[in-house]
Order: C-alpha cells, then sequence, then structure tokens
C-alpha cells in the first residue's frame, strides 16, 4: 500500500533529518524536499498529507531569504511552519519545543488532526511497495549489484532477489581499500552460502594506480566513484541485457551531499562521484531510508543478524581511512591497525555495544622510540562512536585497559607505527569519518 507522506521543505535549518526521523517514528513517512519545488512537482508526490516549512539560520542564500512558491499554499494541503515567517500557514510556531514529549505532541496533532494522515510507515509495507517499484521500473531486464558485502549493500541484494530472482547480478570488486579479509568473507558469504550469482573482481592495482598521488578527499571520492562504474560497464559488456544498476544509497548519502539551503558536507561516491556518461539505469530502493531502517528492512527480509548489524563502512572504504595521498605501506598500516581493533574490541564485548569503530592513519610522522632507536613513524587515530541515524554521534567511553592493549599490539604489531590516539571528537563538529 502506498504510504500517507509528510513533505519538509528545506528553507534553511540544519536538523531537517532530525524531523524526519521524528516523523517516521510516529508512523508517518516523510522526505526532505528543496524550498523551491514547484507546485506541479509537490502536488505530483504520492499521498501527500501534509507541509512542514522548516526555517533555520542558513534562510540566507545569495544575500536574501528564500521563501517557498506562494502557489504551494494554494495546493489545499495543511501546512505547519517553524521558524520561518509564513503568514498563510494553518499552524505557526516560533519554534520547535525543546522537550522531546512536547515535540512528539505537536507533531501528533499536526499529522493526525490537522492532516489526518494514517499510521501506514512500517518496514513490509515499505518492503512491499519497493518490490512493486523494482518490477515496474525493470520489467524483464537485468540488474548489476555494487556488492561490498556491507549491510546496505546486502540488503538491496535481499531486495533485489526477492524482486526480481536470478535476473540479479551480484559484482564484488576488491579495489584493495577493503577490511582485512573482507573479500574471501564476501565471496563465501554469498557465492557458497547463499547462492547469488557473483562475480569477483580483482582491481586493486587499477586503482592505487589511479589514487596515487591524490590527496584532496573529495577527489578520492570521486575517483573510487568513477572507477568502480567503469569496472561495472566492462562486467555488463561481458554480460547479456545488463541495463540497470543496483546501488545501495540511503538518504544521509543524499542529504550530506548538499542541498540549495544547506552546504555540502561530503560527497559521497554514490551520489555525487558518479560520471555524466553513466551507462546504467540506476536501481536504488534504499535511498530514503535512514540507517536504523535499513537494517530494520534487512531483519524483515529474513537476513542473519550477522549480516544485518555489521559495522558500517564507507563506500570508498580504507581510502577514506588512509588520510592524504595513498600509500600502499600506509594502507597497510590502517588494515592490520583496523584488524587489531575489531579484534580486541570483539573480546571486551564492545562490538554489539559501540556503532562503529576504525582506525585512520594521517599522512604525518612523528618521532618516536623503538628499540632503542629514533623512529620517525606515523600515528594511529582510534575512533568509537554511537549514532542512530549517522547525522549526529556521541563518543563511546572505552575502558582505559581496552585502550592500553590495543595501543601495545598496534605499536608492537604494526610496521611503520610509533603512536596511537583516540578521536574525542563528536558529530559534530566532527564527521564520523576524517574524509
Amino acid at each position: 500500500m502506498q504510504q500517507d507522506m509528510i513533505v519538509i521543505l528545506d528553507l534553511g535549518s540544519e536538523q531537517n533529518a532530525q524531523l524526519a526521523r521524528e516523523i517516521r517514528a510516529l508512523g508517518v513517512y516523510s522526505e526532505i524536499h528543496p524550498h523551491d519545488i514547484a507546485p506541479e512537482a509537490l502536488k505530483a508526490l504520492p499521498n501527500v498529507r501534509g507541509i512542514i516549512l522548516n526555517g533555520g539560520r542558513n534562510r540566507c542564500v545569495d544575500g536574501r531569504d528564500v521563501d517557498v512558491t506562494p502557489e504551494i499554499y494554494a495546493l489545499g494541503i495543511p501546512v505547519i511552519s517553524a521558524d520561518h515567517p509564513a503568514s498563510k500557514a494553518a499552524v505557526k510556531l516560533d519554534a520547535w519545543p525543546e522537550d522531546r514529549a512536547e515535540r512528539a505532541a505537536c507533531l501528533s496533532e499536526f499529522l493526525f488532526e490537522t492532516c489526518g494522515a494514517q499510521k501506514n510507515w512500517n518496514m513490509d509495507n515499505f518492503i512491499a511497495d519497493q518490490i512493486e517499484l523494482i518490477r515496474a521500473q525493470v520489467g524483464n531486464g537485468k540488474v548489476l549489484l555494487a556488492l561490498s558485502g556491507g549491510v546496505d549493500s546486502s540488503v538491496v541484494a535481499a531486495l533485489l532477489i526477492r524482486a526480481i530472482g536470478n535476473r540479479l547480478t551480484c559484482v564484488h570488486v576488491n579495489h584493495g581499500l577493503l577490511r582485512k579479509g573482507e573479500p574471501e568473507q564476501v565471496v563465501r558469504v554469498f557465492r557458497e552460502e547463499l547462492g547469488a550469482n557473483l562475480i569477483y573482481v580483482d582491481a586493486v592495482d587499477r586503482f592505487l594506480d589511479k589514487l596515487a598521488g591524490v590527496a584532496e578527499p573529495e577527489t578520492k571520492r570521486r575517483i573510487i566513484g568513477g572507477e568502480f562504474i567503469r569496472v561495472f560497464e566492462e562486467e555488463a559488456r561481458k554480460l547479456e541485457g545488463i541495463s540497470f544498476l543496483g546501488q545501495g544509497t540511503i538518504y544521509p548519502d543524499i542529504i550530506e551531499s548538499g542541498t540549495k539551503t544547506q552546504k555540502s558536507i561530503k560527497a559521497h561516491h554514490n551520489v555525487g562521484g558518479l560520471p555524466d556518461d553513466l551507462q546504467f539505469e540506476l536501481v536504488e530502493p534504499l535511498k530514503m531510508l535512514f540507517k536504523d531502517e535499513v537494517r530494520a528492512v534487512g531483519k524483515a527480509l529474513g537476513l542473519p543478524d550477522s549480516m544485518v548489524y555489521r559495522q558500517p563502512f564507507p563506500g570508498p572504504g580504507l581510502g577514506v581511512r588512509c588520510v592524504g595521498a595513498i600509500t600502499r605501506d600506509r594502507l597497510e598500516a590502517v588494515r592490520e591497525s583496523d584488524a587489531i581493533l575489531r579484534e580486541e574490541f570483539d573480546k571486551a564485548g564492545l562490538a554489539g555495544k559501540v556503532w562503529q569503530y576504525f582506525t585512520i592513519v594521517p599522512d604525518i610522522k612523528s618521532t618516536g622510540v623503538k628499540d632503542n632507536k629514533r623512529a620517525f613513524e606515523w600515528p594511529v587515530v582510534l575512533r568509537a562512536v554511537n549514532t542512530v541515524d549517522a547525522m549526529t554521534a556521541t563518543i563511546e567511553e572505552i575502558p582505559w585497559p581496552v585502550l592500553h592493549k590495543v595501543t601495545e599490539r598496534i605499536t608492537h604489531e604494526v610496521k611503520g607505527v610509533n603512536r596511537v590516539l583516540y578521536d574525542l571528537t563528536p558529530k559534530p563538529t566532527g564527521t564520523i569519518e576524517w574524509e
């Protein structure tokens, strides 16, 4: 069934994602759209029951305050405005209530009393809708899926298998930026245990040669994203009838890539990094979901917990954790230190407690002492964060004995490393990743 929808129009708020999540938590689907969406485009969206004008401090663009198109008010759809001087809004708020319960009560009154929306947003309805949409989009065609083995691509794979069966071909590309043992695990789980149509591509040298000497983070992301597409195009030409590319794009990827009133935080390889001459039509069934919703879909599709609750991993892989221009020796230091951190967190019972944890090796060196000699080597930075939607994150307080053990192992077992640091920065002001 088609879910009712509340549309959030972005008028400069920094809390659009939070608002969208709060509405979904109340059982109603929500989407964020630009402030200047055409009335015809808004009216064409399915089952819109209400509109929220969400103002904020980024309202000023190019020297003037932005506003919605006046015809929006004539659509006959209830409008609520917050922190925005909208004279024609049915409900006006100077600001959203700070108290969570008051905020939920305010939203509930607007959603269910003013708009008459139904509580029909749930993962079973989402899966049914997406299967119908995938079948309508793909028809009798075939889909090529970039299967990293992470949560997002795994859930997309399960959803596409449910929708189109063996007309899905999964491609796992080893670009040299994966975690230790990951390529072998992906092949074993998906080809041998799940019986997926899986093609394995060893492209380590190809990617690392392209990235040699490139230090700028956005350029690195675009090179990785563009090269991924080229690999898929080459694999597709070896197959018959491939005209669709499946991707695990999720809503934070789109939001963080920027809007007209929100500056881009970072380009995601599957949003801002796609080449203009893309030869495929994209199939992105998760692109309107937050990370916790993706996991809920995975559970509803019957995927095992070991897959559904796997550590999030960025599309560019360890490329964004080898800060600066990637070198093979420093990349290996990232891979080995990350494996040690994961092993020790698992031993300490932290694997299921901390949402995401990993290591970073920046392109700097400091003086240390090893074997009674001067050692001019890299530091390893530890990162451990907790979050629900990846839009904000808090720092996990790791017990000192665990940190000491991790430090001892990394400095003694990882070549080229003489220091270990712990990143205490939440998001904001930092992002979860360093690049």
